[in-house]
């Protein structure tokens, strides 16, 4: 069915403009443009929602912000009244999706698919609307497959349009191993569109082969064409790379609040609205509001970091936490108070040779810092402070008493008790 925009009533043609609207938030790339739009059409012509499809491995157990721009777009369909196709890939996760990736990445064993899952699945459902959600595991259509299907599937792609990938071409020419299991990645995950026959994908901009490989499989199974919807990748606190909880420049949604709170303090000005357009549940209109006011000097940067820091505790840590964070945040940081909350470590007298040691022990042993090393990079960076004097000798010998209160950075204490 092909629907003519002529055909539409005015009410249809008001609600198709909004729903292309509200899909183009924040959205990097649509591939193809018309397909997306006939689409659209045709649900409000029917009144029938979209199939929209994420697949996700569960190649680690936790999620932060970065992960969570593909839901927040899943949970953007489900409010215009599409249904969403949430792929946990049990059986292409034992692969590992080798998208930028310089080596064949190692096989996660069942037991780990499965926790793995378990924990995405419970996170999830923070931002998706579980009535409008099936979770489906892509061992269902996989698994059976038999040799001679496998084959016939491998028969639908040349192995020079799998080394038009950047990574695989960059391996290849460069000498290092390509496994042939790992060729079956974006086949399978193409597939998964085949058998679901979804409407439209959802993925990252490092996920466009991929993605693509759906519509390809698509066709060659005589399935009508998804349309591919990509989004930018979102830098982490750093404001350079793409947040990675190796990279240490994360959120993670399942953090502390005031930590959650503590730590959108510190994104780059220049990243806010970003963060605000791909990452809340801001509304268009009121996105436009604060994007005007940023501009035109009426609301000051800091107060609009503020704003996201409470909108993210709010949204996974609920209304009444977000504002004890915000208050503590304005009680620590903004009048330079100490928290009410400080967590009392016990310091043995083993751990000291007559009644002192070093700073940089005493920060490992309160458990303030994880290593000597990362000790001796606070230190010198001026974060360390005891009873609110700065420390910046990293060969400080210290006399530790009862009740002194040990700070590093801005949202971490400790108050000493000598047992």
């Amino acid at each position: 069915m092909v629907a003519k925009w002529e055909e539409l009533t005015i009410e249809q043609q008001t609600e198709v403009n909004r729903q292309l609207e509200v899909i183009h938030r924040g959205v990097a790339e649509i591939v193809p443009e018309e397909d997306l739009k006939q689409k659209v059409i045709k649900s409000v012509l029917t009144n029938e929602p979209l199939k929209v499809k994420l697949g996700l491995d569960p190649s680690a157990p936790d999620i932060h912000i970065g992960h969570t721009v593909v839901l927040h777009k899943l949970r953007q369909f489900q409010d215009l009244g599409h249904q969403v196709q949430l792929i946990i890939g049990d059986f292409t996760g034992r692969i590992g999706d080798p998208t930028g990736k310089s080596e064949t990445r190692k096989q996660l064993t069942e037991e780990d698919v499965i926790k793995n899952a378990q924990t995405y699945k419970e996170q999830f459902f923070k931002i998706l609307d579980i009535e409008k959600t099936t979770v489906f595991f892509n061992s269902e259509w996989l698994a059976p497959l038999s040799f001679a299907d496998v084959v016939e599937l491998s028969a639908k792609v040349t192995v020079a349009r799998m080394l038009e990938r950047d990574d695989f071409s960059k391996r290849y020419n460069s000498g290092q191993s390509i496994s042939i299991h790992e060729f079956f990645y974006p086949l399978m995950q193409g597939y998964d569109s085949v058998a679901l026959k979804s409407d439209i994908e959802i993925g990252g901009t490092d996920q466009k082969f991929n993605l693509l490989m759906g519509r390809t499989l698509q066709k060659e199974y005589s399935v009508p064409t998804q349309a591919t919807v990509m989004l930018p990748l979102i830098e982490g606190l750093d404001g350079v790379k793409k947040m990675s909880k190796s990279l240490n420049n994360y959120i993670g949604i399942d953090e502390e609040p005031s930590e959650i709170y503590g730590k959108s303090m510190s994104i780059p000005d220049e990243l806010m609205i970003k963060y605000y357009e791909l990452a809340t549940d801001m509304s268009i209109e009121d996105l436009g509001e604060l994007k005007i006011g940023l501009e035109n000097g009426k609301v000051h940067p800091r107060d609009a970091k503020m704003k996201l820091g409470h909108t993210f505790v709010r949204m996974y840590h609920g209304l009444e936490a977000a504002n004890e964070a915000e208050e503590r945040f304005k009680t620590v940081f903004q009048k330079r108070a100490l928290p009410d909350d400080i967590p009392t470590v016990e310091v043995a007298p083993n751990h000291l040779d007559e009644g002192a040691l070093r700073l940089i022990n005493l920060l490992v042993l309160l458990k303030l810092q994880n290593s000597n090393g990362e000790a001796r990079r606070s230190i010198t960076q001026g974060a360390v402070r005891i009873n609110e004097e700065k420390i910046m000798d990293v060969n400080a010998v210290v006399n530790p008493k009862e009740g002194d209160i040990v700070q590093v950075g801005k949202r971490k204490f400790a108050k000493i008790s000598l047992t």
